[in-house]
């Protein structure tokens, strides 16, 4: 058996850094449909031009570069416009060089799986620390054929990024190859080109606080008065002075509209976003602003009242509730999710199944959830996993990120407090040292609720092997091994119980009797001080 890796440290995960809510114009009449459509092109076309600027600058992009892109851009929108737009580009080309260094660690990841895997011979068995060797002669011919493109990909991904070239598509790559399989995505032509001009208008704009309402270019009053700051070119369609447009609708934020609104009063900074959805043919307002960082809750007030321990499932959240001292408490609880759909409805049931387990949480006084801190970010090649397309899809399909953000971020209104656990071996031994004695007549404990014990001991700092209890006092030596759990600092609580010769007996504790030293002393059956002298002979078979 090879030797364990080193378990992480628990810590208590960071609350959120913003806030984004999100309302629907409603009411809104063909005039402020047809300003709106027209301030989304003529801001979006600028938008392209200024990302193009760019990612033509790429490594060499600099201050001085930035401040000449946004004054050739205030002429034709406005000062504050100018500077949204060049953010928004800096922003996109810093995510795309993000994304670049994610896919050049992918494809190393792959070709050192391929590499290692056909330097073995062909048919050899496999491990479960590394993959075997491939199973037949044209498996492994093909995959020598792969590993040469996956090195061209490396090679042309490096070079890109060491010339500073991203590859990005105002719209969506997904919506720009859709245009070439209309029919898969029962789409007409005309359906297609309103979709990809709407994901390609831009209509936002940074908050400024000492404003008034927070921000100038889209302003929304605490009363839901939205107006807009129109570009140079189409001031002409403004409705209001100083070439503003308000919308004859009123718009009120039901999810955390209290915040919002004391915001808007304190002329404190909120970001807005107009974005027209055209599957629904409705449009939505994102507001948005920042959180001011505060300090972590220290791990031990958060456990104070004991801890629920989650397992993060492909389907499901299994939870189970753990006193102070690590013992499982109740029964396990299921939060199913079902993750198919549009991704608003995946993340429309990863909500409700969060929800759930913070009320849960709630009504049993704990103030803390312990969660693994999972990455599958580098573990979603299929070289690694080699034919088992299904278990590859299965853990692609494991939103752990989404899951973390949003448990923290819904956590965070509730007063609890999210602790990130390393995952290792937690589903292996919590199936080992408690599936089994978790299990009753009328309750079974699949492996799910076992490793959510298991992550839930390894928040509060116990070994997740657990203690036997004692044997009565009239049977063995009194109890003496210890029946709580020791705490991490106690020296040798992971050892087993030192075996002490001697007798043991209520009246004579072990090692004081008057052979202690000698067990062959005691006359009992079938030790060796039964002396071979004399044995009973068989009856006679003649009595």
């Amino acid at each position: 058996m090879g030797e364990l890796r080193s378990i992480a440290a628990s810590f208590v995960a960071s609350g959120p850094s913003g806030v984004a809510v999100r309302t629907r114009l409603r009411d809104l009449t063909p005039g402020d449909e047809k300003v709106l459509r027209l301030v989304g092109a003529h801001l979006g076309s600028l938008a392209s031009k200024d990302l193009k600027a760019r990612c033509r600058d790429g490594l060499s992009h600099s201050g001085e570069a930035w401040a000449v892109r946004k004054r050739e851009l205030t002429p034709v929108s406005s000062s504050r416009w100018a500077g949204s737009i060049t953010k928004a580009s800096h922003d996109q080309w810093a995510l795309a060089r993000r994304c670049q260094l994610a896919y050049i660690q992918n494809l190393e990841a792959g070709i050192r799986t391929v590499e290692g895997r056909l330097s073995l011979p062909v048919e050899q068995k496999g491990t479960k620390k590394a993959p075997g060797g491939y199973r037949s002669q044209r498996e492994w011919h093909a995959k020598s054929r792969r590993l040469r493109v996956l090195q061209d990909r490396l090679a042309a991904a490096r070079a890109d990024r060491e010339a500073g070239v991203v590859h990005v598509v105002r719209g969506g790559k997904r919506l720009a190859r859709t245009r070439h399989h209309l029919d898969a995505a029962q789409l007409t032509e005309s359906a297609w080109r309103g979709r990809w001009e709407a994901e390609r208008w831009f209509c936002q704009a940074d908050g400024e606080s000492g404003k008034r309402y927070g921000n100038e270019t889209i302003r929304i009053s605490p009363d839901g008065e939205v107006s807009i700051k129109l570009p140079a070119p189409l001031s002409h369609l403004a409705n209001a002075p100083h070439g503003r447009y308000v919308l004859a609708c009123r718009v009120a934020f039901a999810h955390r509209g209290g915040e919002w609104a004391d915001r808007v009063v304190a002329d404190r900074a909120i970001a807005y976003r107009i974005h027209y959805d055209a599957g629904r043919d409705r449009w939505y307002v994102t507001a948005s602003w920042q959180l001011p960082a505060t300090p972590t809750l220290p791990i031990e007030a958060a456990l104070a009242h004991g801890v629920i321990g989650v397992d993060m499932n492909a389907d499901h959240l299994a939870a189970w509730r753990l006193d102070t001292h690590g013992n499982p408490t109740g029964s396990p609880r299921h939060f199913p999710y079902a993750l198919s759909g549009t991704a608003e409805h995946r993340d429309a049931q990863v909500r409700h199944a969060l929800t759930r387990l913070l009320h849960w949480a709630r009504t049993c006084g704990v103030r803390a959830i312990a969660v693994e801190d999972l990455d599958f970010a580098a573990e979603k090649t299929r070289e690694k996993y080699g034919r088992r397309k299904r278990f590859r899809q299965l853990i692609s399909g494991m939103p752990t990120g989404k899951l973390r953000a949003r448990l923290s971020s819904m956590a965070d209104q509730t007063g609890i407090a999210v602790i990130a656990v390393d995952p290792a071996y937690t589903s292996r031994w919590g199936a080992q040292h408690w599936q089994k004695p978790l299990t009753t007549t009328t309750r079974t404990t699949t492996r799910h609720d076992a490793a959510a014990v298991a992550i839930g001991r390894r928040a509060q700092g116990h070994p997740i092997r657990r203690r036997t209890t004692p044997p009565p006092h009239d049977r063995s030596d009194r109890a003496g091994h210890r029946t709580v759990q020791a705490g991490p600092g106690v020296p040798g609580r992971e050892e087993t119980r030192p075996r002490i010769p001697g007798p043991r007996t209520r009246s004579v504790g072990a090692g004081h009797g008057a052979n202690a030293g000698n067990q062959n002393a005691q006359h009992r059956p079938g030790r060796s001080t039964e002396h071979g002298f004399w044995q009973q002979d068989s009856l006679p078979l003649s009595l």
